[in-house]
């Protein structure tokens, strides 16, 4: 097994995530089979408590681990399969250590952060590193590890150490360590001073890179490169450029350019089975999204919109299904809450600008998504907006607490239960149509939810005995398999009336109790479509969610002729 370690200087959010992942496909393009492990100092045991406004998304694994973002940026560049083990925390390895002291496994020793942390680092890192992550089972050639944070940062001391600690266990000829830094630009002179202190920090903890990767605005000059060399002790050539591009899938052409491969297999004595690397389809596609002509705008109704890492995984499906449309995404955020008519104190706001302002967006847009989310602040917001988009025949998906929303909406306003609510947001509510899972913790709140890869079986056709719209858009299967993160379900005593009254439960959980899909007939709205599950975690550059595709489909008026291909192939 090689190891390649990204870490990373001077601020975080340099993009660690997309030059790891980038890497790893330039690696993939040589015949290499790879795997990642991201390392977050933090002391929580994983993402799942997190609030998206503190650390972006979580990311649901297949396992039901609930992760860094930075792990779904692997999965989607490399179109491997993470599991929980593949994201390392502090709160892991003390956990781990602490259950290990208490249980007497150490045999009546002093337990300390060296050797005993730094060793359960070193021997996690190993054992991770070995899991299979493609369908083949097989193990694979190189592990990435990015290491979250920066360098000098007091909470991410001891994985460093362990890394140092690594080296020597592995071998260096086994061991690439690698640094991502900014080089800022002032008065239009590139400075390279950030870099120097970032290099000098780490190698003061015993870590000398052997790839230095310069994030900045415009490609790296010459000089800045030499000195960067004289001052960091690597060679001019392993000094590499990763200069903003016009989209990121360009990144491992980029790195290609610079013969990252060449000097990865000379540092850590590779072969690979093409030497030179194929991006083929990827670097295509990448290219192809220079050359869309046209525009398709997309409003995202969401509560957590001032920091759009909280819906990254639904952007970058959005994006993927852009890209099958062969159109630009223009997304348009919206704020929920702006969507409502009363603000908290019970005042009119019909008038206020951002009320106009918010609903213009969902009038003017293509299509809509409403994705997922906790509480009750804005539900009423994508409730009017379900209910808008039902009426206008506008192309809409709901994920999640989206779905659930057309549920109290079509209760609410077709089958005429005026009370109609989730037991999340009125546990008092005449009518439950949306109620808390029965087997799920009330009082835990990390890692209870109903998490990772389910069943859905499509039970239902439309009137027609045509296969509903979702099952089209899967390839006619029967069944699929999706990620889900939800406390609440569609309440089964009322499903057969909302169902019979037109919304139609067409996809289902094995057992038939649980509700996952849901749409209207086609004869009555062109897409119309919510999901129980998280389809944005399955999504991939060059193999968009379903869903997604349909609302872009749907929102450039191609879904039709769409769906008469997908008939043809089923006959």
């Amino acid at each position: 097994m090689k190891y390649i370690v990204v870490t990373g200087g001077v601020v975080s959010g340099l993009g660690k995530g997309v030059t790891i992942s980038s890497m790893g496909r330039l690696l993939q393009a040589c015949g290499l089979k790879v795997t990642s492990i991201k390392i977050d100092p933090y002391l929580n045991v994983d993402a799942g408590t997190m609030s998206p406004f503190e650390h972006g998304e979580v990311f649901v694994l297949e396992d039901g681990g609930e992760s860094d973002l930075d792990l779904g940026n692997y999965e989607r560049f490399l179109n491997i399969q993470l599991t929980s083990d593949h994201n390392i925390t502090t709160g892991k390895i003390y956990r781990h250590v602490i259950l290990k002291e208490r249980r007497g496994d150490y045999l009546g020793k002093t337990v300390q952060v060296v050797p005993h942390i730094s060793n359960e680092i070193q021997d996690r890192i190993e054992r991770v590193a070995h899991i299979p992550v493609t369908s083949d089972g097989q193990v694979a050639d190189v592990c990435l590890i990015e290491v979250g944070g920066t360098v000098g940062d007091i909470e991410s001391a001891i994985f460093l150490e362990a890394l140092r600690q690594f080296q020597f266990r592995v071998g260096h000829e086994n061991f690439l360590l690698s640094f991502v830094s900014l080089v800022p630009i002032i008065s239009g002179e590139q400075k390279t001073k950030p870099t120097q202190h970032g290099v000098k920090d780490l190698r003061s903890l015993g870590l000398s890179p052997s790839v230095i990767f310069c994030r900045s605005t415009q490609p790296l000059e010459t000089p800045t490169k030499q000195k960067i060399s004289d001052f960091c002790h690597v060679a001019p050539e392993r000094v590499l450029s990763v200069h903003d591009v016009d989209n990121v899938y360009h990144v491992p052409s980029l790195l290609q350019s610079q013969q990252l491969h060449a000097l990865i297999a000379e540092s850590l004595q590779l072969e690979f089975p093409m030497p030179t690397p194929e991006l083929g389809p990827w670097q295509r596609m990448a290219e192809s999204l220079d050359t869309f002509q046209s525009t398709t705008t997309i409003a995202l109704i969401g509560k957590y919109t001032g920091l759009q890492d909280s819906y990254l995984s639904v952007l970058k499906s959005l994006k993927h299904a852009a890209i099958a449309c062969s159109t630009k995404l223009d997304l348009q955020w919206v704020e929920a809450t702006q969507l409502e008519k009363f603000d908290e104190q019970g005042n009119d706001k019909t008038d206020s600008e951002p009320y106009i302002e918010a609903w213009s967006k969902v009038k003017a847009a293509d299509g809509v998504i409403v994705p997922g989310g906790f509480g009750s602040r804005g539900f009423l917001g994508k409730t009017l907006t379900a209910e808008y988009c039902r009426i206008h025949k506008k192309p809409y998906l709901g994920v999640c607490l989206g779905f659930q929303a057309m549920v109290v909406e079509y209760s609410r306003n077709i089958l005429g239960w005026s009370d109609a609510n989730s037991t999340e947001f009125n546990e008092d509510a005449d009518k439950k149509v949306v109620i808390f899972m029965p087997e799920i913790d009330k009082d835990q709140m990390g890692g209870t939810m109903r998490l990772g890869a389910r069943i859905t079986k499509f039970t239902h056709n439309h009137a027609d005995g045509t296969p509903a719209t979702t099952q089209y858009m899967y390839g006619n299967k029967t069944e699929i398999s999706e990620r889900h993160r939800h406390r609440y379900e569609v309440n089964p005593l009322v499903v057969d009336e909302i169902h019979n009254a037109g919304l139609l439960f067409v996809g289902r959980d094995e057992t038939g109790t649980r509700m996952e899909v849901a749409e209207l007939p086609r004869t009555e709205h062109p897409y119309y479509v919510g999901c129980q599950y998280h389809p944005e975690f399955q999504s991939r550059p060059l193999q968009p969610s379903p869903p997604f595709h349909g609302l872009l489909l749907a929102a450039t008026g191609g879904l039709e002729a769409y769906l008469e291909e997908m008939k043809n192939k089923a006959n």
